[in-house]
């Protein structure tokens, strides 16, 4: 039987089709590795990186654990970001098709909490939030955890980094201490040892590191004065010209200042930091990730959940001051068998944290010289889509097929004109090629939906 088959696990006929129909065709590494201890009932602490399907390796652990006649909680993934748990919570919702009345839930911040009051008062078999909102439901005793058999922290490093230790402790010491905890982390330092130590028991470890293919990425460093980072940056985009492009700042600030002038030089640049509103976060990771912007500016913090299967490039406005966040930048590109690039800009000063990352990668990284790229030719290309927001979303019973049947009926537009859906509780974002604009809206304007009109508007 071939190892990485999801049939030598010996999980349930219904939720081996169900991965056959979702195109779940293997087990990824992680998922070999960590799938048949989580689901022996060990604890295990995982190393892993966003997009090496740790998600599905702790989701069908716990579908399979469920005992679904009983609506208390039995599983909780806690996730440092809401966009992660968004993520997350989507994923686990795919998984379970496979079995019917499994309840999950989506508990984050940044949103009314009466709504989630109402669902939770319901019950539900897997939650799914960030810890301060979870920590809130559980003082408020809308959030019982006295029946949970599972717990899971994804992402665990960045919710330390966070400064949720605090938070987590306090919702951990809500729960059964017999349970099954699964930790992952995409890096591995003396705070990770220490939670595990304080919450696991006998944990197994797994230490998962996703090579890319050999020359996968293309990494250069050029050198440049801090005042002509901008400059250098517009001239990359404009000789490389990505469709995609992930730049990382190291402050909140600078993330702003990068994105306002990039924008002002004709780019389809966002930004995002923890200075914007919940629903702005949402739409500025829909834009990039449906490719209706171009240029996506964040800092480490921000960028942790941001799911993004294709990246042409990645662009270090700052380096790094850990080679290992540096290691975690770059490896955000050039996967699945795609080619990627990494530019990096280095200051004179930066010469021995330049020699530490090569150290740590193991080998030297070529020097570029931003003289030798050629300027592009008038104004940057407008990114290839729109994004259309409609004032309705989950608890309106709006479903991505209700807004693609609409578009490609009345509306006459082709398939293929439409790109990504995402359908939050009261929001639904969809993606149109950039020449279907003005004909998707007037559709959606006109046509009921779901037997009823929605307001409908282009952002950005």
């Amino acid at each position: 039987m071939n190892p990485k088959a999801f049939s030598s696990l010996h999980l349930k006929a219904p939720m081996l089709r169900n991965l056959a129909s979702l195109g779940y065709a293997g087990m990824t590494p992680v998922q070999v590795h960590s799938l048949p201890l989580i689901l022996a009932g060990k604890d295990v602490i995982a190393r892993a990186k966003t997009g090496s399907g740790k998600t599905a390796a702790f989701g069908i652990g716990l579908l399979t654990h469920l005992e679904a006649s009983s609506r208390r909680v039995q599983a909780l993934v806690l996730c440092p970001t809401r966009e992660l748990a968004d993520q997350v919570g989507k994923e686990l919702r795919r998984l379970a098709r496979f079995t019917d009345n499994v309840k999950i839930l989506t508990v984050c911040g940044g949103v009314p909490i009466g709504p989630q009051l109402g669902s939770l008062e319901h019950g539900a078999h897997v939650v799914v939030g960030t810890p301060g909102r979870l920590l809130d439901h559980l003082r408020r005793g809308s959030l019982d955890l006295s029946a949970l058999r599972t717990l899971v922290l994804d992402e665990a490093d960045r919710m330390l980094d966070m400064g949720f230790q605090d938070d987590i402790s306090a919702l951990i010491a809500a729960m059964p201490p017999k349970r099954q905890t699964l930790l992952f982390s995409a890096t591995y330092p003396d705070s990770i040892a220490a939670m595990s130590g304080a919450i696991q028991r006998e944990p197994v470890e797994v230490s998962v590191d996703e090579a890319h293919d050999e020359g996968a990425i293309e990494q250069v460093f050029y050198e440049v004065d801090r005042e002509e980072r901008i400059e250098a940056v517009a001239r990359i985009l404009g000789h490389y010209r990505p469709e995609s492009t992930l730049i990382f700042c190291n402050t909140k600030i600078e993330c702003q200042e990068v994105a306002d002038a990039l924008a002002g030089r004709g780019y389809g640049a966002l930004a995002i930091h923890g200075d914007l509103e919940q629903r702005e976060r949402d739409q500025v990771l829909v834009r990039f990730a449906n490719r209706s912007a171009s240029v996506l500016v964040a800092t480490d913090v921000a960028a942790r959940g941001l799911d993004i299967k294709e990246l042409p490039a990645v662009i270090n406005y700052e380096l790094s001051r850990n080679p290992e966040v540096h290691t975690h930048r770059i490896g955000r590109t050039g996967r699945a068998g795609e080619q990627g690039l990494a530019v990096s800009l280095v200051t004179p000063r930066e010469s021995r944290l330049v020699a530490a990352i090569e150290d740590a990668l193991g080998s030297t990284i070529s020097r570029g010289d931003l003289a030798a790229l050629a300027p592009a030719p008038g104004r940057p290309p407008l990114p290839s889509m729109v994004t259309l927001c409609i004032d309705g979303g989950r608890k309106n019973k709006l479903r991505p097929g209700d807004i693609l049947g609409a578009l490609t009926g009345e509306g006459g537009i082709a398939g293929s004109e439409v790109g990504k859906i995402d359908v939050f509780d009261f929001h639904t974002y969809v993606a149109i090629a950039r020449q279907s604009c003005d004909q998707a809206l007037a559709c959606l304007g006109r046509n009921r939906i779901k037997g009823r009109f929605f307001k409908v508007r282009r952002t950005g």
